[in-house]
């Protein structure tokens, strides 16, 4: 009986989330693999400027998080070892949080030692230009900002590998 309830719930859920992603000015917005990954920019909790723009021949992770989350807590990590281990070969990671403030998302930045830039999207713009609806959400940006893909979710290291592991020779190997 409960495997049917959240069975129920869960094809409710996905309708439901289907339908408000479904409206008439998302659909024409609606991004898809191998589209120019939409510009952005910001300030990080630095001060320091960001965008997409300076990341050029870059690959990008742009992760869309919420410090409620509980994936975001435990795969933060994995993000952090992932940048340490590729930095130095032109890995780019930027989160970007839209529903905490400041204090509550540096409390995290810091409990977490994420060690790349942090952007807080108040206003929901970055969010908007990548059709941001729930997270976490991770949007992988190849070298020449198309966009390779997005994960609903949680990411392990695997995946990390797969996705960028081309744009890394083996020189790049620690």
């Amino acid at each position: 009986m409960l495997k049917k309830i959240l069975a129920v719930f869960f094809l409710c859920s996905l309708v439901l989330f289907l339908a408000a992603c479904s409206d008439g000015d998302q659909a024409a917005k609606r991004l898809k693999v191998g589209d120019p990954a939409p510009d952005f920019s910001g300030t990080d909790l630095n001060g320091q400027p960001v965008s997409l723009l300076a990341y050029k021949g870059q690959p990008v992770i742009l992760r869309f998080w919420s410090t409620e989350c509980k994936f975001c807590r435990a795969d933060t990590p994995i993000f952090n070892q992932y940048f340490e281990k590729y930095k130095d070969a032109g890995l780019r990671v930027v989160y970007v949080n839209r529903q905490s403030d400041e204090a509550t998302v540096r409390r995290f930045v810091a409990d977490l030692e994420i060690g790349f830039p942090v952007l807080i999207d108040k206003d929901g713009t970055i969010s908007a230009r990548y059709n941001i609806k729930i997270e976490p959400q991770t949007i992988i940006i190849s070298p020449d900002h198309k966009l390779v893909t997005a994960i609903l979710g949680g990411v392990s290291e695997a995946e990390l590998k797969k996705l960028l592991g081309g744009y890394f020779g083996k020189s790049t190997e620690k």
